[in-house]
């Protein structure tokens, strides 16, 4: 495993758990609007070792609950299942961030009991990921992880950062075919920090406004157990 941050405790990123959070170096996909960028390459200045994360966990043990795997993209490793499994020997839940174009990972860790939470973005329709948010076509791949994770019984959220013109009204109304009977579907809003293509803005990119937001909210929240905005 490759890890290019670790945050100690966090109230927010593994629901209900006080959680630690670590950050997996690498990513396949470019969405222009990334603000982790750091975390982009395979290869990253500040690289953190397996085995302090586990000392660390172990050390902490009764006062954290959880531990959140986001990235870069967590599936790419090709140690994960090995790293939740030592992560779940001591004890604690793990929660898998996912932008779910590995679904062969998902299934791996699924089947092993692996993992208790999963989140996966939805960026757009899946038939409109690339050229605009990665090189090859996923919607075959994405389509596979998202029934993976509506039918795996383990807790799971779908989430979607608002930004035009990746998010419209007409894109969700096509996506929620796709992901109806999930259990919670979160908008996130858009942060226009360290992006990672800085001209977005000055080519038709925007974050959606909260009015915006609250219709995609309201389109959104008959087909699924709970629709959150964060």
């Amino acid at each position: 495993m490759i890890f290019g941050g670790l945050q100690k405790n966090s109230l927010i990123d593994f629901p209900g758990k006080i959680a630690a959070l670590v950050f997996t170096q690498g990513c396949n996909f470019h969405c222009p609007y990334c603000h982790n960028l750091g975390l982009i390459p395979m290869k990253g200045k500040d690289i953190f070792h397996e085995e302090d994360i586990l000392l660390f966990l172990e050390k902490r043990r009764g006062l954290l609950e959880g531990l959140a795997i986001t990235g870069g993209e967590p599936t790419l490793q090709k140690d994960l299942a090995n790293f939740c499994e030592k992560v779940k020997k001591l004890g604690y839940p793990v929660k898998l961030d996912t932008n779910g174009s590995r679904p062969e990972v998902l299934k791996e860790v699924i089947s092993a009991k692996l993992v208790d939470y999963i989140a996966m973005d939805i960026k757009t329709h899946p038939l409109e990921y690339s050229p605009g948010l990665c090189t090859a076509p996923m919607e075959q791949v994405l389509e596979s992880s998202i029934r993976l994770i509506l039918e795996s019984g383990i807790d799971h959220e779908f989430r979607t950062t608002c930004v035009y013109p990746f998010i419209t009204e007409e894109k969700i109304r096509r996506i929620i075919p796709i992901i109806k009977g999930a259990r919670t579907y979160a908008l996130q809003t858009f942060s226009s920090q360290s992006l990672y293509k800085p001209d977005f803005f000055t080519q038709g990119g925007r974050g959606l406004t909260p009015e915006e937001t609250e219709i995609i909210q309201k389109l959104l929240a008959p087909h699924v157990g709970q629709c959150v905005i964060r």
